[in-house]
């Protein structure tokens, strides 16, 4: 049953920033209080229904309230079973577990081992960092431009992101940033395969130059589709390469997953597209069924930290641990990888012909149901590779015309210009003609005139 209330968005809008920290953010760009939510759809205070593209920045893989995933917490509570139980084990866990290690790629399976995290992504990066540097001995982190991995002051460090570190002193030293292929703005000023093979031979002459400034690195971390980033995503020859130069060197490979595992990108874990297997990735997100959960799966040949290396209160939450067992089971036996690759394909495609009409439109780039929009000023001095200068004023025109329409998305990449869509994997071809019907009359009216 519904909780009801007579407060409208605006009330209870005023009570939160009365209240709340400055820091909050989401309902700065998406102003409403949500009384109810189910499948793709949210519907706020006042009756009005959304179709939900953030579904909680990728967490929602089945959407909201999902029939198996209310099954599986609610059993939780029937069967009397522990919600809390640090790192205790339980056959709830175990069977998590089993189902996680179930789904791992051959040869990975074999020499797997887990570490339940705090609750959030930014806390399973941690562990993963400090997991390679006490295999390895060594200090030095090789992370990217354009990444985004957490707000700690570890995974903030190995972000891009400026704005964030602007007031926040003493972050973690020996943090190195590389190019990352990024077409429509490429480092090199190149793009395609010539700009991709750029960034890959200039990382491996860095790595064998004996006066690059660089010790010998304890971990190489990327995301396979940046997402904070703006949705760019790596050529897969380049993670063939990133593995192969890393692997040749002794280098732990940690793939964060957060945002791209469970079927996010077309497969289950999108470091699959490329058949490479990381010696860590970290998982969040979609991987507790709505709630929160994070763990690093790893090659045991990592596993020299002492016990007590990394822990935290609620790594041991069990209702999290039904509710992801519950949804990986239901992606792999519905095919929803399959699914999101093609309701990936038909998305990119509508937004392509959309290009064609908008010039405002500089790029569309993404992988499965990972997916931006980069909004361009087409009257902007190209860069000498044929880029026009980013337009975060009509991004965020666009994510309002679109909010009053009854679409909610985000905006992110690059001076914000970037228009993100992430939905539910469940999302239907139907679904997303409403969606490009609303976007197709929203970027009109955010760029008319």
């Amino acid at each position: 049953m519904s909780i009801q209330t007579k407060k409208s968005n605006k009330q209870l809008l005023d009570q939160q920033e009365r209240r709340e920290s400055n820091a909050r953010s989401y309902p700065r760009r998406i102003p409403l209080a949500i009384r109810e939510a189910e499948g793709i759809y949210i519907t706020d205070v006042e009756g009005k229904r959304y179709i939900d593209c953030l579904a909680g920045a990728g967490t929602l893989a089945l959407g909201h309230n999902h029939p198996v995933v209310i099954e599986a917490m609610e059993k939780v509570l029937r069967d009397r079973l522990p919600l809390h139980t640090l790192d205790i084990t339980t056959e709830v866990k175990e069977s998590f577990v089993d189902e996680l290690f179930d789904s791992l790629p051959d040869g990975f399976r074999e020499r797997a081992k887990v570490q339940f995290c705090g609750p959030t992504g930014g806390d399973a990066i941690e562990a993963a960092l400090k997991l390679a540097k006490t295999a390895t001995g060594r200090q030095s982190i090789l992370t990217f431009q354009g990444g985004y991995h957490g707000a700690t002051h570890g995974t903030m460090s190995i972000s891009g992101n400026l704005a964030p570190k602007r007031h926040v002193q003493g972050l973690m030293p020996d943090t190195h940033f590389l190019p990352y292929p990024y077409e429509y703005r490429c480092p090199f000023g190149k793009g395609g395969d010539e700009g991709q093979a750029l960034s890959a031979t200039y990382i491996e002459q860095l790595l064998d130059d004996p006066e690059s400034g660089i010790l010998p690195p304890a971990a190489m971390i990327f995301e396979t589709v940046q997402g904070e980033g703006g949705a760019i995503p790596a050529p897969i020859e380049w993670l063939k390469e990133m593995r192969r130069i890393t692997k040749e060197r002794g280098i732990p490979l940690i793939i964060d997953e957060v945002q791209t595992g469970i079927g996010r990108t077309g497969r289950l874990f999108s470091f699959e597209h490329a058949g490479i297997v990381p010696d860590a990735f970290v998982l969040s997100k979609a991987i507790g069924g709505s709630l929160p959960l994070s763990v690093v799966v790893y090659d045991r040949e990592l596993d020299a930290w002492e016990p007590g290396a990394h822990i935290g209160t609620f790594r041991g939450n069990q209702m999290a641990m039904a509710a992801g067992t519950a949804t990986l089971k239901y992606v792999k036996e519905q095919r929803l990888s399959e699914h999101a690759e093609k309701m990936g394909a038909k998305l990119m495609k509508e937004l392509k012909d959309m290009q064609r009409d908008f010039p405002a439109i500089g790029d569309v780039r993404g992988r499965g149901l990972m997916i931006g929009m980069e909004m361009v000023d087409p009257e902007g001095k190209a860069s000498i590779q044929g880029s026009l200068p980013a337009d975060a004023a009509v991004a965020s025109r666009i994510q309002k015309e679109c909010f009053d329409r009854g679409l909610i998305l985000e905006v992110g990449g690059r001076h914000g210009a970037v228009v993100r869509f992430l939905p539910p994997l469940i999302i239907t071809e139907a679904q997303i003609d409403d969606v490009v019907a609303i976007l197709r009359e929203a970027t009109a009216a955010a760029t008319a005139g």
